[in-house]
């Protein structure tokens, strides 16, 4: 089974004022000095005893994620990579020939991705990740609509977005992703389908689809949560809205030829990503950087978020590791259910109880005589028409333990 990498680049240029993760605006000067401490951290893999049966392992997807990854210089990147291609792990070539079709390129190659916002877009940053190996770049969108970005602190505009993909393809990327998000600040049924119109004109090879999130880990989720109109929270649609935002999404999106595949995602034929597709299916990954997280197959551990923290345990010897789990059974198949379930293509439940030694048809009855979920031979998946409320179904199928492992 080939291995994923995943890369974390924690700074911003400003913090959205949905953001609950662990990022933060710096001045560039720390930049360098933390890619050093990633670069250093990669170099001291081969001394990790617990991730030793991944030596020689041949990677065949990388993701730099954020944060902002495109912040940092092209050259500083190009150096993380290189580390990469020393430290023992097998990094194949990933430049596909020049006369290769779109779908060939994608399948034939192993994919390198790249977060970036439009507005850090330029066409000599562009032509220098494309040189150093990046061959797939996830555009944070969000919206088509310059109120709704302002309102959510995003620095872009609309203009950007269609400025930075005639770059991106001028660069010869065909692998271009674009997220949006439903259920920001002033958004209508008539902004979303624009921004829904707007992403298709473009037609980038996958779209990701979130609903916005209120929780207490953001700014514009604890001023929601308080009642209060700051950050434009007193505009959030309902949760009835994004609902058929989503669902008018699913339909446009399945009339353009996108293959919806997961439950926040979709792509063109040959275009899904297989770097995620790792997390849902529970393969083996390694994650450097400041709150990175990996993943053996057998156990989960993850470095301290604080990038000067991380950074001062790597030059001073000492194991960025916050943190350490070995999966337990119950755990494992857990995670078999929910993640697995993400997927529209569902699981083979079968197999499952055969690999746990559980039988889940008292669970799954209650869930599919109120049709959340959809059996077919072994095949289990949520019903199509329950997407929206994935979460739900989840709490419900492992509130009370899916077995006993």
């Amino acid at each position: 089974m080939n291995l994923g990498v995943y890369i974390q680049v924690p700074f911003c240029q400003t913090k959205c004022t949905y953001c609950n993760f662990h990022t933060g605006v710096v001045a560039p000067a720390k930049y360098r000095p933390y890619a050093a401490a990633v670069c250093r951290e990669i170099s001291n893999v081969t001394a990790r005893s617990d991730i030793a049966t991944m030596q020689g392992t041949a990677v065949d997807t990388v993701y730099f994620g954020g944060g902002t990854p495109s912040l940092l210089e092209p050259a500083t990147l190009a150096e993380i990579l290189d580390a990469l291609k020393e430290c023992g792990l097998r990094m194949p070539q990933n430049r596909a020939p020049a006369d290769a079709t779109r779908g060939e390129s994608a399948r034939g190659t192993p994919e390198v991705t790249l977060e970036a916002d439009p507005e850090t877009i330029t066409r000599e940053k562009a032509a220098a990740w494309r040189a150093a190996g990046f061959n797939r770049i996830s555009l944070g969108v969000q919206s088509f609509n310059d109120a709704e970005l302002h309102a959510a602190g995003r620095m872009h505009r609309s203009r950007d977005i269609f400025a930075a993909s005639t770059i991106l393809r001028s660069a010869d990327f065909n692998n271009i992703s674009m997220d949006l998000i439903a259920g920001l600040a002033h958004q209508t049924r008539q902004s979303w389908e624009e921004s829904i119109s707007r992403i298709l004109e473009i037609y980038p090879e996958h779209i990701s689809i979130y609903m916005l999130e209120i929780d207490d880990g953001s700014r514009l989720g604890k001023e929601s949560l308080a009642g209060g109109s700051r950050y434009s929270a007193d505009a959030i649609p309902s949760d009835d809205a994004m609902a058929e935002f989503y669902e008018s999404a699913c339909a446009r999106l399945d009339r353009a030829g996108y293959e919806h595949y997961e439950i926040s995602n979709w792509g063109l034929p040959d275009f899904h990503s297989r770097h995620n597709q790792k997390y849902w299916r529970r393969e083996p990954y390694m994650g450097f950087g400041a709150g990175a997280h990996s993943f053996d197959g057998n156990k989960r551990w993850s470095n301290f978020h604080d990038p000067a923290k991380y950074a001062s345990y790597i030059e001073t010897g000492i194991s960025p590791r916050e943190q350490i789990d070995v999966v337990t059974p119950q755990e494992a198949l857990e995670e078999e259910l929910f993640l697995g379930l993400r997927q529209l293509g569902g699981i083979d439940i079968a197999a499952i109880e055969r690999r746990y030694k559980v039988n889940l048809g008292e669970r799954l009855a209650p869930l599919r005589r109120n049709g959340l979920i959809e059996l077919e031979g072994t095949q289990l998946r949520l019903a199509k028409d329950r997407l929206t409320i994935s979460n739900e179904v989840f709490v419900e199928l492992l509130g009370e333990g899916a077995g006993r492992a």
